[in-house]
């Protein structure tokens, strides 16, 4: 019998992107439009939003700020109404603060996980309401972090960690609440990418110094080095995983 390769394809589709005003999520929102996906990009900076939008084949823009009460079933709202269906998520909108533990107040961390922890929870349960009620089904792709899976001390970021391995552990229970009911849920877990949140980690090079020296592969990722982890998380490539965490890190967690 001939080998049929994977479908990585997302043609008729349509998915929602948070934080893509810049950085990865906007390299995300890209690549899904190129796999044929109708694409809902959210974040805070309209300006950028509308920019990005109007370079996709087919994309509406949302400003919106996941952490706010009611923004989450706003925006599956807006998807539906606006293409009629939702089959992907990718919860990438996040914040940090990068500070000693002995000097991060409980406000900043509280602030960390509201954006990170609980809007990934918030556009997962709305969407997941809209995904088990349909026969199709659907796949959300939470963000974490490489800093979700081990600690790293020299760049102190107690809320930013927290909230990433949050992350995972979310991915894992609804993945384990929605198997059954036709929704995969899995997680993207990156290690060093230059994005808007590492400028400043990315001009200083004594901590590129150290990145590099510690990631086995000796070099920080490529953003298109997750064009196809992202692809095969959102696709049909991956119909048979749900509840794992993707690494992406140039073996950081290897070691």
């Amino acid at each position: 019998m001939p080998v049929e390769l994977p479908d990585f394809r997302l043609d008729g589709r349509v998915a929602i992107v948070t934080g893509a005003s810049s950085g990865l999520g906007r390299r995300f929102a890209q690549v899904l439009s190129r796999a044929g996906a109708s694409v809902v990009v959210a974040a805070r900076r309209q300006d950028l939003l509308d920019e990005l939008a109007g370079t996709l084949a087919s994309a509406h823009a949302v400003r919106i700020d996941v952490a706010e009460p009611g923004a989450a079933a706003q925006l599956v709202e807006v998807a539906c109404s606006v293409f009629g269906r939702l089959d992907v998520v990718v919860n990438n909108a996040a914040v940090t603060n990068v500070a000693p533990a002995f000097d991060e107040s409980d406000d900043e961390f509280d602030r960390v996980l509201a954006v990170n922890a609980r809007g990934s929870f918030s556009l997962a349960r709305e969407a997941g309401r809209v995904m088990t009620a349909s026969a199709r089904g659907g796949v959300i792709v939470n963000v974490a972090s490489v800093l979700g899976l081990v600690g790293i001390g020299q760049m102190p970021q107690a809320a930013y960690a927290a909230s990433k391995g949050a992350v995972v552990q979310l991915t894992r229970e609804l993945a384990a609440q929605w198997a059954r009911k036709g929704v995969r849920v899995n997680a993207l877990a990156p290690g060093w990418f230059q994005s808007e949140m590492t400028t400043e980690l990315f001009g200083d090079e004594r901590a590129m110094q150290f990145v590099e020296r510690k990631t086995p592969m000796g070099r920080t990722g490529r953003p298109e080095e997750l064009d196809g982890p992202l692809l095969f998380l959102c696709s049909d490539a991956s119909s048979f995983m749900t509840g794992q965490v993707l690494t992406v890190d140039g073996g950081w967690t290897a070691t």
